[in-house]
């Protein structure tokens, strides 16, 4: 009788239905310049739901943010843009006649004060950036150092910032190569991907009547966006994302970076269309 019963026992603690194993989680965050302030919003309504990722990386303005997430500033950081104006954003531009036309000494100080300044392996969330070699065109993968200086290669725009020297090379913007770096993330041990497209809208495929002819800026801006969106929708394909999610910034001009606040809100607002994707991951 005793024989049974630690039978009866043991035949219940093996046939006990086994807990699914919550997925490894990656958020990856897209290039887009001043539109990359929607980054912000999307992570906030993610954590909002219950969703709390494993890793992140990012190419250009989204590993910019990434960084500041890995680190744990998200919320003070989000604060700085909402506080933020043209006067602000003038105060941490230095023009260079070398490189770029912003050197982009005053950005990077200011963000080694007040937000990130410490190597990737200890931030709060393992951390990736993508940038771009100058002279080979070979895609970069930044995830050791200085959590900074990998950011501020990754965002090293031509002509606009200076190229960053690092082992042995000149490197630039992450966007060239791969402006949604869901490889990156999936190479870091991500079994479901989250990425963040922000090239989706940023066309308008018609000519009204009244159009003028474009000045300089909106022509380097759409040539920009073209190329942005033309590259994102090629690496996507070959390495799609488990969830996309697609914030419409196309409105949200290049360098519009006092538009933080109107960037955030659509980002917020723009996980609640892929909630029901994420079920299976809170």
């Amino acid at each position: 009788m005793h024989f049974l019963k630690r039978f009866d026992a043991e035949t219940t603690r093996v046939s006990a239905p086994a807990v699914p194993k919550k997925p490894r989680i990656g958020l990856v965050l897209g290039g887009g310049a001043a539109r990359g302030w929607a980054h912000v919003g999307v992570i906030k309504a993610l954590e909002d739901a219950g969703i709390h990722p494993d890793l992140v990386c990012g190419t250009s303005i989204g590993a910019l943010v990434g960084a500041v997430y890995a680190a744990g500033e998200l919320d003070r950081f989000k604060q700085w843009l909402v506080d933020m104006n043209l006067r602000n954003i003038f105060s941490l531009l230095d023009v260079s006649l070398k490189g770029g036309m912003i050197k982009g000494e005053k950005l990077i100080e200011y963000f080694r004060t007040h937000f990130v300044d410490r190597p990737i392996d200890q931030l709060a969330l393992p951390y990736g950036a993508v940038a771009t070699c100058l002279h080979s065109g070979m895609e970069v993968w930044l995830r050791e150092g200085s959590a900074i200086e990998a950011m501020r290669a990754s965002i090293a725009f031509p002509a606009l910032f200076p190229p960053v020297w690092r082992d042995e090379k000149f490197l630039v913007d992450g966007g060239l190569v791969n402006p949604v770096p869901v490889s990156l993330a999936r190479a870091m041990g991500a079994e479901f991907v989250i990425a963040v497209d922000l090239n989706t809208d940023l066309l308008q495929p018609w000519m009204r009547p009244e159009m003028t002819k474009p000045s300089l800026r909106e022509i380097l801006s759409n040539s920009i966006n073209i190329m942005q969106l033309r590259i994102s929708r090629g690496r996507l394909a070959g390495d799609p994302a488990d969830v996309l999610i697609t914030p419409k910034v196309g409105h949200v001009g290049f360098f519009d970076f006092h538009r933080g606040v109107e960037a955030i809100e659509v980002g917020y607002k723009s996980v609640a269309s892929v909630l029901p994707a994420l079920q299976m991951i809170r």
